[in-house]
């Protein structure tokens, strides 16, 4: 697809909407009694499962088709294994699958092969603690120990957890220092318990700066859990999975194994990528989905299914502001931020043999999704290839990505 310089110019100068939050703007609302004595209500949205369109009839889709086609052909023979979805304005406009979700049975890739999304979970977590917030179960500026009691540090609040500015170690790190076997798998309750029995230091004053840790979304599954009284998985089933139409979507439990469409975590090497004690924490990975459910969760937030506008807009607000450079964090989205305004939303994975991909470019409602079950670090370089082939620039007018 050919555009002219013109276009190509104010497509990228006006292809955000929200623009990046100050510093000092904050995060905060009162909190109120749940409204009906406190009960949850009976879903969060609307249950319709509308079917994906599709848009590939105009001669330049066709042209962009077989530009990416011929792309994909090129990962494929470099190692890709996986999923692609492209969506436009709540329509499809490409979706392919490469490779097989089970290579034993020789079993291939199709659309309801579900693949564990790693830290993409951690998008969904965010909006669970973010919907809670919204209706006044809790309050995103309370400390973590109103919730979960027995949790050893004082100062961190969930809103640290949801910013990665809590100062917690990584409990992938710590935990096998309090643990000799490192095969089976533990439960977010399990990793609390270790935490408070040995309160392996922080890594730095709560609040004080960014780190990405997995620790913070853990411990927020498991307020959610506090706070809901239900189990993690049954909460995202009845609040975000059913509600939005992801028929093939699920917290993973190591204990019940995996449903025959899910797919198998390879390494480089096609060998199989084996559970060990961090399987069985969930909240910051541990979801299966495939593109097409993951492109009904990119497109709830803009018919506000599950949030509404102010909820979203403070999501996608940046809260790390140490480094220069356009990189930047929210309330369970990563985000590239540049001066001019414009920002991209967005979230990577990587979890054993899986690697995700979600970017998100908001003001033109369209959205890359790439899913793989079997590693390669080129996944994360995907979505700045496509980008440029979908909007005929070179890759790099396109933006930065990081793995």
């Amino acid at each position: 697809m050919r555009l002219t310089p013109s276009y190509i110019i104010t497509t990228i100068l006006s292809l955000f909407l929200f623009a990046c939050h100050s510093k000092s703007q904050p995060a905060a609302a009162l909190i109120a009694h749940p409204a009906n004595g406190g009960k949850f209500p009976e879903t969060a949205a609307s249950s319709a499962n509308s079917p994906l369109l599709y848009d590939t009839s105009s001669p330049q889709r066709r042209e962009m088709t077989a530009q990416l086609d011929n792309y994909y052909r090129g990962q494929v023979r470099a190692g890709f294994n996986g999923s692609v979805l492209l969506g436009y304005k709540g329509k499809v406009i490409y979706e392919r699958y490469f490779g097989v979700s089970n290579r034993e049975q020789k079993k291939p890739l199709a659309q309801n092969s579900s693949c564990q999304l790693a830290s993409v979970s951690k998008t969904f977590t965010g909006a669970a603690i973010l919907y809670l917030y919204e209706h006044k179960y809790l309050d995103i500026n309370d400390l973590v120990q109103k919730y979960i009691k027995e949790f050893p540090y004082p100062n961190i609040t969930l809103k640290m957890l949801l910013s990665h500015r809590s100062g917690l170690p990584d409990y992938t790190k710590w935990v096998p220092n309090y643990t000799h076997d490192m095969q089976t798998p533990i439960n977010n309750e399990k990793m609390i318990e270790l935490m408070a029995r040995y309160k392996p230091s922080l890594e730095f004053t709560p609040n004080r700066r960014f780190k990405y840790c997995n620790t913070n979304f853990a411990v927020l599954a498991r307020v959610i859990e506090k706070v809901s009284d239900m189990a993690y998985s049954d909460f995202m089933n009845k609040y975000i999975f059913q509600p939005l139409g992801m028929s093939n979507t699920f917290v993973y439990n190591p204990a019940k194994g995996l449903p025959p469409n899910a797919t198998i975590s390879y390494k480089y090497n096609w060998r199989r990528d084996p559970d060990m004690f961090a399987d069985g924490v969930y909240g910051d990975k541990g979801i299966y989905s495939t593109t097409e459910d993951m492109y009904r969760w990119d497109q709830s937030f803009y018919q506000n299914k599950l949030l509404s506008n102010d909820i979203i807009e403070l999501a996608y607000g940046p809260c790390s502001f140490e480094k220069p450079g356009i990189k930047n964090y929210g309330l369970g989205w990563r985000m590239l931020c540049y001066a001019n305004g414009a920002k991209i939303i967005y979230h990577n994975g990587w979890w054993h043999g899986n690697n995700t991909s979600f970017y998100r470019f908001i003001q033109e409602n369209m959205t890359i999704i790439v899913l793989g079950n079997k590693f390669t670090n080129s996944i994360y370089h995907q979505a700045p290839a496509i980008y440029s082939i979908i909007k005929g620039v070179p890759t790099e007018k396109g933006f930065d990505t990081e793995d």
